[in-house]
């Protein structure tokens, strides 16, 4: 007997059940327990550095980490909303809230291999020319062209994209910002792709091309693909694969782990990876699923994370691929459960797993923004209250 929401929750517990019973099976390593069996690359094995980074400059203090990025002199780039902390965690209660300049970030950081700040500057308000916001609400993207230049966005009603030299000099702003209008008048456009109505979450800049991947799916339903020097709309296209003229503008109903597959993209999905292959991987994070693409859109295939588990989805907050010569593994940093899970780049079987949920050095809170270094080493920055990143080094 029951209410039919509660049937439902039982049948997820008893599914969730069943998936943690199978990952068992499988023998997925917590860090320090590689699998066997794995031919010439076996599953990496990671101990947290809990010395790096080294202690901030200023006594600043950090906020959601919602992006991690590692150049090629592998230094680690982060961004941090610095200006979301609170008096009471600033430890200023007494203090006028000028006194939070003290304490408060700049938005972009650099961090050498020692975990010594390299680079640090940005701030949301006034710090482009003419007085333009570098993003309006809350910064989310992060990514690094073949020269060394950083591009930084937000995700709100009229941001864009912006790149700055590696010290924090302002260059230009990639094509041109949507309207700036309140959320209640933000309405799906699927097909518009002369701009962005909600700035660019987690994109990617492919060297070899020059080109652009954008995942535009907090509002809409899409990945789009620009030229990255003039702006110049290239192609786009939707869950497997479904040209932009498909796509409905309806709203997405909400998830049901116990119920069919989505095969299209939905809201709160962030992150697009090219993988050494020329593969395009796409964290369907409202949908527990990675969904592989070419460059060009075609579908290849669908991987599932943990979708049979309790409580709803989003656990597919962001990708990084193994340092490996073919990115044998992809980390999926898995931010409902505290949690980075380590899987076969070919099928997706998980194989192994970093961390778990807490908040000590080595596990998670909220963790979100993922990279790996020339090294292998993984580094993993946490959201929803945690404000901090975390280097694992990579045994050997």
């Amino acid at each position: 007997m029951g209410t039919d929401s509660q049937k439902r929750a039982r049948k997820r517990a008893v599914l969730g059940l069943t998936y943690l019973a199978a990952v068992v099976a499988l023998g997925v390593s917590s860090p320090g327990q590689a699998q066997s069996g794995e031919g010439d690359v076996p599953v990496p094995r990671y101990k947290v550095d809990p010395y790096w980074p080294k202690p901030l400059p200023n006594n600043w203090l950090m906020k959601d980490i919602p992006r991690v990025a590692v150049d090629k002199q592998d230094r680690v780039w982060i961004i941090t909303r610095g200006e979301e902390i609170t008096k009471a965690e600033a430890g200023l209660e007494q203090n006028p809230p000028a006194a939070l300049c003290c304490r408060t970030p700049p938005t972009v950081m650099a961090f050498d291999q020692a975990g010594e700040v390299v680079y640090a500057w940005g701030k949301k308000d006034g710090y482009l020319p003419g007085g333009k916001p570098m993003y309006q609400r809350r910064v989310r993207a992060l990514a690094l062209d073949k020269e060394g230049n950083v591009w930084v966005g937000g995700n709100d009603a009229g941001d864009t994209l912006l790149q700055f030299t590696p010290d924090g000099t302002f260059l230009r702003e990639f094509g041109r910002r949507g309207p700036v209008v309140p959320a209640s008048q933000q309405k799906p456009n699927n097909q518009q792709t002369d701009y962005l109505l909600r700035g660019p979450t987690n994109p990617t800049i492919d060297a070899e091309t020059g080109e652009l991947f954008v995942d535009d799916a907090q509002l809409n339903k899409r990945i789009l693909v620009y030229d990255l020097a003039s702006g110049a709309f290239k192609r786009g296209w939707g869950g497997h694969g479904v040209s932009l003229s498909e796509i409905d503008n309806d709203p997405v109903a909400e998830f049901d782990p116990a119920g069919p597959p989505r095969t299209h993209f939905t809201p709160t999905s962030h992150c697009v990876k090219i993988s050494v292959d020329r593969l395009v991987y796409f964290c369907n994070r409202g949908g527990d699923s990675i969904q592989v693409f070419t460059t060009q859109g075609k579908f290849v295939k669908e991987f599932f994370l943990y979708r049979a588990a309790a409580g709803g989805g989003e656990r597919v907050f962001d990708v990084a691929f193994s340092h490996d010569p073919k990115q044998k593994y992809m980390f999926v940093s898995d931010g409902t459960n505290g949690v980075v899970w380590i899987l076969r780049r070919d099928d997706g079987a998980i194989v192994g797993s970093v961390g778990h949920k807490g908040r000590m050095a080595g596990e998670f809170y909220t963790p979100n923004g993922i990279a790996v270094d020339s090294q292998g080493n993984l580094y993993v920055g946490e959201v929803g209250g945690a404000g901090r990143v975390q280097k694992f080094v990579l045994e050997r």
